[in-house]
Protein backbone atom coordinates (compact mmCIF):
# COMPACT_ATOMS: atom_id res chain seq x y z
CA UNK A 1 0.00 0.00 0.00
CA UNK A 2 1.35 3.19 -1.14
CA UNK A 3 0.87 5.73 1.41
CA UNK A 4 2.47 9.49 1.10
CA UNK A 5 3.35 11.49 4.43
CA UNK A 6 0.29 13.55 4.72
CA UNK A 7 0.02 16.74 7.66
CA UNK A 8 -3.39 17.45 6.74
CA UNK A 9 -5.61 19.23 9.32
CA UNK A 10 -8.83 16.89 8.35
CA UNK A 11 -9.88 15.34 6.47
CA UNK A 12 -6.43 13.33 8.07
CA UNK A 13 -4.81 10.25 7.57
CA UNK A 14 -6.02 6.91 9.45
CA UNK A 15 -3.75 3.91 10.51
CA UNK A 16 -2.67 1.31 8.31
CA UNK A 17 -4.38 -0.92 10.90
CA UNK A 18 -7.60 0.50 10.56
CA UNK A 19 -7.57 0.95 7.08
CA UNK A 20 -7.39 -2.68 6.57
CA UNK A 21 -10.19 -3.32 8.60
CA UNK A 22 -12.60 -1.09 6.72
CA UNK A 23 -11.63 -2.97 3.62
CA UNK A 24 -12.73 -6.21 4.57
CA UNK A 25 -15.74 -4.52 6.78
CA UNK A 26 -16.80 -2.92 2.59
CA UNK A 27 -17.43 -6.22 1.47
CA UNK A 28 -18.88 -8.46 4.11
CA UNK A 29 -18.90 -7.15 7.48
CA UNK A 30 -17.76 -10.04 10.31
CA UNK A 31 -19.63 -13.10 7.91
CA UNK A 32 -23.25 -11.10 7.67
CA UNK A 33 -23.48 -11.68 3.85
CA UNK A 34 -23.21 -7.57 3.73
CA UNK A 35 -21.40 -4.68 3.55
CA UNK A 36 -21.24 -2.38 6.45
CA UNK A 37 -22.24 0.63 3.94
CA UNK A 38 -25.77 -1.86 3.22
CA UNK A 39 -26.45 -2.05 7.22
CA UNK A 40 -30.10 -0.67 7.80
CA UNK A 41 -29.92 1.64 11.12
CA UNK A 42 -32.63 -0.54 12.61
CA UNK A 43 -30.51 -3.97 12.39
CA UNK A 44 -28.60 -5.72 14.88
CA UNK A 45 -25.12 -5.64 13.87
CA UNK A 46 -25.83 -2.10 13.20
CA UNK A 47 -26.60 -1.41 17.01
CA UNK A 48 -23.81 -3.64 18.06
CA UNK A 49 -21.11 -1.42 16.24
CA UNK A 50 -23.26 2.08 17.62
CA UNK A 51 -22.79 0.20 21.07
CA UNK A 52 -19.45 -0.30 20.67
CA UNK A 53 -18.30 2.67 19.43
CA UNK A 54 -20.14 4.06 22.38
CA UNK A 55 -18.54 2.00 25.20
CA UNK A 56 -14.95 2.56 23.86
CA UNK A 57 -15.35 6.37 23.69
CA UNK A 58 -16.56 6.45 27.35
CA UNK A 59 -13.73 4.39 28.28
CA UNK A 60 -11.46 6.44 26.70
CA UNK A 61 -12.27 10.05 27.88
CA UNK A 62 -13.86 8.39 31.38
CA UNK A 63 -17.23 10.23 30.42
CA UNK A 64 -19.71 10.05 33.14
CA UNK A 65 -22.99 8.59 33.56
CA UNK A 66 -24.31 12.42 33.63
CA UNK A 67 -23.29 12.92 30.18
CA UNK A 68 -24.82 11.49 27.00
CA UNK A 69 -23.20 10.84 23.69
CA UNK A 70 -24.57 11.70 20.43
CA UNK A 71 -23.54 10.76 17.09
CA UNK A 72 -24.43 13.46 14.64
CA UNK A 73 -24.31 14.89 11.47
CA UNK A 74 -23.37 18.56 10.41
CA UNK A 75 -19.74 19.09 11.26
CA UNK A 76 -18.39 21.20 13.49
CA UNK A 77 -19.28 24.36 11.34
CA UNK A 78 -22.78 23.30 11.48
CA UNK A 79 -22.54 22.82 15.08
CA UNK A 80 -21.85 26.49 15.57
CA UNK A 81 -25.58 27.35 14.82
CA UNK A 82 -27.04 23.97 16.74
CA UNK A 83 -25.41 25.02 19.94
CA UNK A 84 -27.11 28.20 19.85
CA UNK A 85 -30.36 27.12 18.49
CA UNK A 86 -30.36 24.14 21.47
CA UNK A 87 -28.77 25.93 24.40
CA UNK A 88 -29.60 30.04 24.07
CA UNK A 89 -32.77 30.39 26.23
CA UNK A 90 -34.71 33.45 25.33
CA UNK A 91 -33.95 35.92 27.26
CA UNK A 92 -30.32 34.42 27.92
CA UNK A 93 -26.99 35.63 26.40
CA UNK A 94 -23.78 33.72 25.41
CA UNK A 95 -20.53 34.10 26.64
CA UNK A 96 -17.44 33.81 24.16
CA UNK A 97 -14.08 33.47 24.26
CA UNK A 98 -12.25 34.23 20.91
CA UNK A 99 -8.68 33.27 20.12
CA UNK A 100 -8.13 32.32 17.03
CA UNK A 101 -10.47 31.89 13.52
CA UNK A 102 -12.61 29.13 14.77
CA UNK A 103 -14.07 30.75 17.46
CA UNK A 104 -14.65 33.68 15.84
CA UNK A 105 -16.68 32.09 13.45
CA UNK A 106 -18.80 29.84 16.33
CA UNK A 107 -19.51 33.43 17.87
CA UNK A 108 -20.53 34.92 14.29
CA UNK A 109 -22.90 31.83 13.51
CA UNK A 110 -24.23 32.15 16.93
CA UNK A 111 -25.42 35.36 17.04
CA UNK A 112 -27.68 34.75 14.35
CA UNK A 113 -29.91 33.31 16.66
CA UNK A 114 -29.55 34.87 19.99
CA UNK A 115 -27.70 37.45 22.14
CA UNK A 116 -23.69 36.57 22.19
CA UNK A 117 -20.90 38.35 24.30
CA UNK A 118 -17.31 38.53 23.07
CA UNK A 119 -15.91 37.93 27.30
CA UNK A 120 -12.27 38.37 25.46
CA UNK A 121 -10.53 38.34 22.08
CA UNK A 122 -7.31 37.98 21.54
CA UNK A 123 -7.69 39.69 17.82
CA UNK A 124 -5.66 42.66 18.72
CA UNK A 125 -2.37 40.98 18.56
CA UNK A 126 -3.48 38.57 15.47
CA UNK A 127 -4.43 35.68 18.23
CA UNK A 128 -0.77 34.84 19.47
CA UNK A 129 -1.73 33.23 22.31
CA UNK A 130 -4.51 32.57 25.30
CA UNK A 131 -5.43 36.23 27.20
CA UNK A 132 -4.95 35.99 30.70
CA UNK A 133 -7.73 35.10 32.68
CA UNK A 134 -7.91 37.96 34.86
CA UNK A 135 -8.80 40.31 31.50
CA UNK A 136 -11.62 37.85 31.01
CA UNK A 137 -15.48 39.86 31.07
CA UNK A 138 -17.72 36.87 32.42
CA UNK A 139 -21.66 37.20 32.51
CA UNK A 140 -22.36 34.93 35.45
CA UNK A 141 -25.93 34.95 34.24
CA UNK A 142 -24.52 33.51 30.49
CA UNK A 143 -26.83 30.52 29.39
CA UNK A 144 -22.94 29.18 28.53
CA UNK A 145 -19.22 30.14 27.69
CA UNK A 146 -17.97 28.75 24.50
CA UNK A 147 -14.58 28.34 23.70
CA UNK A 148 -12.10 26.41 21.24
CA UNK A 149 -9.62 24.09 22.87
CA UNK A 150 -7.44 24.21 19.99
CA UNK A 151 -7.43 26.81 17.00
CA UNK A 152 -6.11 24.80 13.72
CA UNK A 153 -5.74 27.93 12.13
CA UNK A 154 -3.63 30.09 14.39
CA UNK A 155 -1.86 27.40 16.13
CA UNK A 156 -3.03 28.17 19.57
CA UNK A 157 -4.18 25.85 22.23
CA UNK A 158 -5.94 25.24 26.10
CA UNK A 159 -3.58 23.79 28.06
CA UNK A 160 -6.29 23.09 30.79
CA UNK A 161 -9.99 24.00 30.77
CA UNK A 162 -10.95 27.15 32.44
CA UNK A 163 -12.95 27.80 35.53
CA UNK A 164 -16.31 29.44 34.57
CA UNK A 165 -18.25 29.04 37.76
CA UNK A 166 -21.66 27.85 37.71
CA UNK A 167 -21.69 28.74 34.01
CA UNK A 168 -21.73 25.65 31.44
CA UNK A 169 -18.45 25.38 29.86
CA UNK A 170 -19.19 24.65 25.83
CA UNK A 171 -15.98 23.12 24.36
CA UNK A 172 -15.02 22.61 20.21
CA UNK A 173 -12.70 20.33 20.54
CA UNK A 174 -12.74 19.12 17.02
CA UNK A 175 -8.70 19.37 16.06
CA UNK A 176 -7.40 18.22 19.52
CA UNK A 177 -10.14 15.25 20.31
CA UNK A 178 -8.50 12.52 22.11
CA UNK A 179 -4.91 13.71 21.88
CA UNK A 180 -4.95 14.50 25.92
CA UNK A 181 -7.31 13.66 28.96
CA UNK A 182 -10.06 15.99 29.54
CA UNK A 183 -12.17 15.95 32.09
CA UNK A 184 -15.80 15.37 30.82
CA UNK A 185 -17.23 16.20 33.87
CA UNK A 186 -16.35 19.83 34.17
CA UNK A 187 -18.16 20.69 30.62
CA UNK A 188 -21.63 21.21 30.07
CA UNK A 189 -21.25 20.00 26.38
CA UNK A 190 -18.39 19.14 23.88
CA UNK A 191 -18.46 18.70 20.71
CA UNK A 192 -15.89 16.86 17.64
CA UNK A 193 -15.61 16.30 14.19
CA UNK A 194 -14.82 13.07 13.41
CA UNK A 195 -12.46 14.00 10.77
CA UNK A 196 -9.25 14.87 12.78
CA UNK A 197 -8.64 11.60 15.37
CA UNK A 198 -11.64 10.09 14.86
CA UNK A 199 -12.33 8.40 11.55
CA UNK A 200 -13.77 10.02 8.05
CA UNK A 201 -15.76 13.40 7.58
CA UNK A 202 -19.63 12.67 8.20
CA UNK A 203 -19.91 12.42 11.90
CA UNK A 204 -20.22 14.68 14.76
CA UNK A 205 -19.85 13.88 18.50
CA UNK A 206 -21.77 15.93 20.62
CA UNK A 207 -20.89 14.53 24.62
CA UNK A 208 -23.92 17.12 26.32
CA UNK A 209 -24.57 16.90 30.50
CA UNK A 210 -28.52 15.92 30.86
CA UNK A 211 -29.30 19.30 32.49
CA UNK A 212 -28.24 20.89 29.07
CA UNK A 213 -31.02 19.05 27.20
CA UNK A 214 -33.57 21.85 27.11
CA UNK A 215 -36.36 22.80 24.66
CA UNK A 216 -34.98 23.32 21.41
CA UNK A 217 -35.88 26.39 19.33
CA UNK A 218 -38.93 26.24 17.24
CA UNK A 219 -36.96 26.64 14.38
CA UNK A 220 -34.70 23.91 15.09
CA UNK A 221 -34.66 20.61 12.89
CA UNK A 222 -36.04 17.17 14.75
CA UNK A 223 -31.98 15.71 13.42
CA UNK A 224 -30.74 18.33 15.09
CA UNK A 225 -32.59 18.86 18.23
CA UNK A 226 -30.16 17.21 20.86
CA UNK A 227 -32.68 16.58 23.20
CA UNK A 228 -35.00 14.78 20.90
CA UNK A 229 -31.77 12.73 19.13
CA UNK A 230 -31.16 11.64 23.28
CA UNK A 231 -34.38 10.82 24.20
CA UNK A 232 -34.11 8.68 20.45
CA UNK A 233 -31.25 7.05 20.61
CA UNK A 234 -29.46 9.07 18.36
CA UNK A 235 -32.33 7.60 15.41
CA UNK A 236 -34.43 10.53 14.83
CA UNK A 237 -33.20 10.30 11.47
CA UNK A 238 -31.07 8.12 9.50
CA UNK A 239 -27.80 8.35 11.38
CA UNK A 240 -24.14 8.52 9.42
CA UNK A 241 -23.57 4.87 9.94
CA UNK A 242 -20.45 4.90 7.91
CA UNK A 243 -19.02 7.52 10.14
CA UNK A 244 -19.99 5.75 13.77
CA UNK A 245 -18.16 2.71 12.21
CA UNK A 246 -15.29 4.33 11.70
CA UNK A 247 -15.19 6.24 14.56
CA UNK A 248 -15.36 2.99 16.58
CA UNK A 249 -12.74 1.48 14.53
CA UNK A 250 -10.71 4.18 15.99
CA UNK A 251 -11.61 4.05 19.37
CA UNK A 252 -10.77 0.20 19.28
CA UNK A 253 -7.46 1.13 17.99
CA UNK A 254 -6.62 3.73 20.58
CA UNK A 255 -7.51 1.54 23.99
CA UNK A 256 -5.58 -1.62 21.96
CA UNK A 257 -2.33 1.02 21.80
CA UNK A 258 -2.56 2.76 25.39
CA UNK A 259 -5.54 5.27 24.91
CA UNK A 260 -5.63 9.21 25.39
CA UNK A 261 -2.57 9.36 28.34
CA UNK A 262 -0.36 6.84 25.86
CA UNK A 263 -1.23 9.77 22.61
CA UNK A 264 -1.08 12.53 24.93
CA UNK A 265 2.73 11.62 25.60
CA UNK A 266 3.07 11.22 21.93
CA UNK A 267 1.52 14.28 20.56
CA UNK A 268 4.01 16.18 23.86
CA UNK A 269 6.91 14.47 22.34
CA UNK A 270 6.57 14.80 18.35
CA UNK A 271 5.56 18.74 18.55
CA UNK A 272 8.69 19.62 20.87
CA UNK A 273 10.91 18.21 18.52
CA UNK A 274 8.92 20.22 15.88
CA UNK A 275 9.24 23.41 17.76
CA UNK A 276 12.80 23.03 18.49
CA UNK A 277 13.87 22.45 14.60
CA UNK A 278 11.68 25.91 14.62
CA UNK A 279 13.44 27.74 16.97
CA UNK A 280 16.76 26.83 16.29
CA UNK A 281 16.94 27.59 12.74
CA UNK A 282 16.07 31.34 12.01
CA UNK A 283 14.63 30.47 8.41
CA UNK A 284 11.43 29.68 10.24
CA UNK A 285 9.49 31.59 12.79
CA UNK A 286 6.52 30.29 15.49
CA UNK A 287 4.32 34.16 16.21
CA UNK A 288 2.68 31.77 18.52
CA UNK A 289 3.29 32.65 22.27
CA UNK A 290 5.23 29.56 23.72
CA UNK A 291 2.95 29.10 26.71
CA UNK A 292 -0.30 28.35 24.37
CA UNK A 293 1.86 26.44 21.12
CA UNK A 294 -0.60 23.99 19.70
CA UNK A 295 0.47 20.16 20.20
CA UNK A 296 -1.46 19.47 17.66
CA UNK A 297 -1.55 21.91 14.68
CA UNK A 298 2.50 23.38 14.10
CA UNK A 299 2.12 26.65 12.57
CA UNK A 300 5.29 28.85 11.38
CA UNK A 301 6.41 31.27 8.46
CA UNK A 302 9.33 31.60 6.51
CA UNK A 303 10.73 35.13 5.12
CA UNK A 304 8.06 35.51 2.50
CA UNK A 305 5.22 33.85 0.45
CA UNK A 306 7.70 33.27 -2.14
CA UNK A 307 9.83 30.98 0.23
CA UNK A 308 6.64 29.09 1.93
CA UNK A 309 5.83 28.52 -1.80
CA UNK A 310 8.97 27.12 -2.60
CA UNK A 311 9.31 25.17 1.00
CA UNK A 312 5.97 23.48 -0.25
CA UNK A 313 6.87 22.79 -3.39
CA UNK A 314 9.85 21.11 -2.22
CA UNK A 315 8.61 19.12 0.37
CA UNK A 316 5.90 17.82 -2.43
CA UNK A 317 8.92 16.26 -4.30
CA UNK A 318 9.47 14.80 -1.20
CA UNK A 319 5.79 13.55 -0.52
CA UNK A 320 5.57 15.53 2.23
CA UNK A 321 1.99 16.62 1.65
CA UNK A 322 -0.73 19.35 3.07
CA UNK A 323 1.21 21.47 4.76
CA UNK A 324 -0.24 24.91 3.74
CA UNK A 325 -1.78 27.06 6.37
CA UNK A 326 -5.31 28.34 6.20
CA UNK A 327 -6.30 30.55 3.23
CA UNK A 328 -6.89 32.87 6.49
CA UNK A 329 -3.34 32.96 7.89
CA UNK A 330 -1.03 31.74 5.44
CA UNK A 331 2.51 30.30 6.15
CA UNK A 332 3.14 26.95 7.18
CA UNK A 333 0.79 24.42 9.08
CA UNK A 334 1.83 20.75 10.00
CA UNK A 335 -1.20 19.04 11.79
CA UNK A 336 0.10 16.17 14.23
CA UNK A 337 -2.99 13.81 14.78
CA UNK A 338 -3.48 10.90 16.80
CA UNK A 339 -2.80 8.47 13.29
CA UNK A 340 0.43 10.61 11.95
CA UNK A 341 2.87 8.01 11.61
CA UNK A 342 6.36 8.77 12.94
CA UNK A 343 8.22 7.91 10.12
CA UNK A 344 6.29 11.01 8.30
CA UNK A 345 7.89 13.22 11.58
CA UNK A 346 11.23 11.76 11.14
CA UNK A 347 10.85 12.82 7.15
CA UNK A 348 9.37 16.03 7.64
CA UNK A 349 12.14 17.01 10.52
CA UNK A 350 15.11 15.88 8.26
CA UNK A 351 13.78 18.15 5.30
CA UNK A 352 13.39 20.88 7.19
CA UNK A 353 16.67 20.83 8.19
CA UNK A 354 18.33 20.33 4.75
CA UNK A 355 16.38 22.81 3.75
CA UNK A 356 16.81 25.23 5.88
CA UNK A 357 20.98 24.34 5.50
CA UNK A 358 20.26 24.70 1.52
CA UNK A 359 18.82 28.15 2.12
CA UNK A 360 22.05 29.17 4.04
CA UNK A 361 24.15 27.70 1.24
CA UNK A 362 22.60 29.77 -1.45
CA UNK A 363 22.86 33.12 0.44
Amino acid sequence: MRRIHSFASGPSCLPEEVLCEIRDDLLDWRGSGMSVLEMPFTCPEYRAIAAAAERDLRALLAIPDSHRVLFLQGGAYAHFDLLAMNLLTPGCSADYIVTGLWSERAALQARRHGAVRIAVSSAHDGHRGIPPHARWQLDPAAAYCHLTSNETAHGVQFNELPDTGAVPLVVDVTSDFLTRPIDVSRCGLLYASAQKNAGCAGVTIVIVREDMLRDAAVVTPPAFDYRRQAEARGCVNTPPTFGIYCAGLMFAWMRRHGGVPAFAQIAERRSVRLYEVIDELPLYHCPVDRAHRSRVNVCFKLATPELEREFLDEAARHELHHLEGHAAVGGIRVSLHNATPERSVETLLAFMREFAKRQRTAA
